[in-house]
């Protein structure tokens, strides 16, 4: 909720920018004239101020009034925010210009997102956070009219989206615990400062990029040889999503490699760490169908590599790992094959303005850029996890699609509202998902941000990484979402390896913390029940 109230807050702030000097409020057919300052004065004193405006505000209620106050004096964009990122991003533009039917100019236009976006990166240059009152007066815009009617039902929309997410949780809530897990005490000190089996790190020559692309690689702690581990055991692939860094998944490839399994961490450069960072600063734009095909040729070199023994990793068959933006990469390079119509798809979704599910902004500029077609790897990948996975409008509920051969095990969170499971790992699971095996797990109290592991999460030491977010963004107890992970991923992978003959669901109970796997038959019971 406090991740969707900022980005609210973001969109809400951008609407007003033509507002500086007459701003004009309909609601009902009624048109009222605002001054700026008398605004101004209502942001600041609320009911205190003297103004006309405030005569018009004292007959809503005390919420609506105290929620006008806030949004007036929000800090709407930092310059570290999601909100910059998003503002600096192809969705920037189309989310700004769906707007145009709330927000209306002399004349009757729509604002536009190429008046207001040079605007507000302006105000950012020039100021560490934006505020909405800050936005009023920066654009030198004659006049505006907010049309409370539209904005209204447009809230409405997104209110029915929030509550469908809630019911999910309801019902997630009202199952039963199938088992109660016993706490094991969480490795902590697994960092890259402090690990035992550290990785091995090398760097490949790759023909798409100018410089070379780092992957680390973890061996199997479990010999080939021993009766605990078949000769022949599969190695992992982790991709991470955008933004993130092969460090922010140590914990993973540590645990796995421990478990018995040979794991290898992949760097894309200009969608990690660094390139967010330049695109926080304004270094340089963020082009998501650039990477999406870097990415894939990156996966691609990767696995060529193994096969012709120049990484210490051993196996014919390889499991791809993604998170997010990466999941997406593994799930176009096994084969999943986009359902027509997506541009279609597409401006339904922006005319709504997805506020509860910014993946689709993501999934849009790609299918504008035509990046989405790709041939499937050959030979094709043992399975496909995917952690806070997206797709929901490459391949829609109800479109036909042809389904994945190999098992899905997709991870998603109850707070996550960039990729949210109802809209986006639930059905994924049910287009792609037909292999007996393949299943979604769900994770009450994460978010999108819950797989990804930094120094602060785990002691004291504050770290200077990019994802030092609050509890809003990372969800309740990371360390705890991670270990469930590493948990239902080893099962998955025993469960490959013993060749078991379908994925059983339950609801489990760890502490605080609950969480359900859902095979296809739950799934469709589960959105059944909505």
């Amino acid at each position: 909720m406090g991740l969707t109230g900022s980005l609210l807050l973001l969109s809400v702030g951008s609407w007003p920018a033509r507002a500086t000097k007459r701003l004009e409020v309909e609601i009902d057919g009624i048109v009222l004239p605002v001054s700026l300052e008398d605004l101004r004065s209502f942001g600041r004193l609320g009911d205190r101020s003297r103004s006309e405006l405030a005569t018009w505000l004292r007959l809503l209620n005390p919420d609506s009034r105290e929620g006008l106050m806030r949004l007036l004096n929000a800090p709407v964009l930092t310059r570290r925010s999601l909100g910059q990122q998003l503002l600096n991003s192809w969705g920037a533009a189309p989310l700004i210009d769906a707007l145009g039917a709330l927000v209306r100019v002399e004349g009757g236009g729509s604002i536009s997102s190429s008046e207001v976006l040079p605007t507000l990166e302006r105000l950012l240059d020039q100021q560490e956070q934006v505020s909405t009152l800050d936005v009023l007066q920066a654009l030198p815009t004659e006049q505006l009219r907010l049309d409370l009617n539209a904005l209204l039902k447009a809230a409405n929309h997104w209110q029915q989206q929030l509550e469908r997410h809630n019911s999910l949780m309801a019902v997630l809530a009202a199952e039963p615990s199938t088992r109660r897990v016993s706490p094991q005490p969480l490795k902590t000190s697994r960092l890259a400062s402090s690990r035992s089996n550290g990785p091995e790190t090398m760097e490949l020559l790759v023909r798409h990029r100018a410089a070379p692309i780092q992957v680390q690689a973890w061996s199997s702690l479990v010999s080939s040889t021993s009766s605990e581990a078949p000769a022949d055991r599969p190695w992992l692939l982790i991709m991470p999503g955008l933004g993130g860094d092969p460090e922010h998944f140590h914990w993973l490839a540590e645990d796995l490699s421990e478990a018995g399994w040979a794991v290898v961490i992949v760097e894309h450069p200009g969608s990690d760490a660094e390139a967010v960072q330049a695109l926080l600063d304004g270094r340089q734009p963020f082009d998501g169908a650039k990477a999406l095909r870097q990415r894939l040729l990156d996966l691609d070199a990767v696995l060529g590599a193994q096969r012709q023994g120049r990484l210490p990793v051993k196996g014919t068959n390889v499991v791809l790992v993604g998170h997010s933006l990466g999941a997406l990469t593994a799930l176009l390079a096994a084969g999943a094959d986009p359902v027509p119509g997506i541009d279609r798809r597409c401006r339904a979704s922006l005319a709504a303005i997805p506020l509860t599910n910014l993946s689709e902004l993501l999934q849009c500029e790609l299918a504008d850029s035509r990046a989405l077609k790709t041939a499937p790897l050959d030979p094709q990948p043992l399975a496909v996890v995917g952690l806070n996975s997206f797709g929901g409008l490459i391949w829609p509920r109800g479109k036909q699609t042809q389904p994945l051969e190999m098992p899905l095990l997709l991870f998603g969170g109850t707070l996550d509202l960039i990729t949210p499971p109802l809209d986006e790992q639930i059905p994924l699971l049910q287009r792609l998902g037909h292999h007996p095996l393949s299943r979604v797990v769900v994770v009450e109290g994460a978010s999108h941000f819950s797989p990804i592991r930094v120094e602060s999460q785990a002691g004291s030491v504050q770290g200077d990484d990019l994802f030092q977010l609050g509890e809003e963004l990372v969800g309740v107890n990371p360390l705890t979402v991670q270990t469930l992970m590493t948990q239902e991923i080893i099962q998955f992978l025993e469960q490959l390896e013993s060749q078991s003959p379908a994925a059983n669901a339950g609801h489990f109970d760890w502490g605080t913390t609950r969480w359900h796997r859902l095979n296809r038959n739950e799934a469709d019971r589960l959105i059944g029940d909505l």
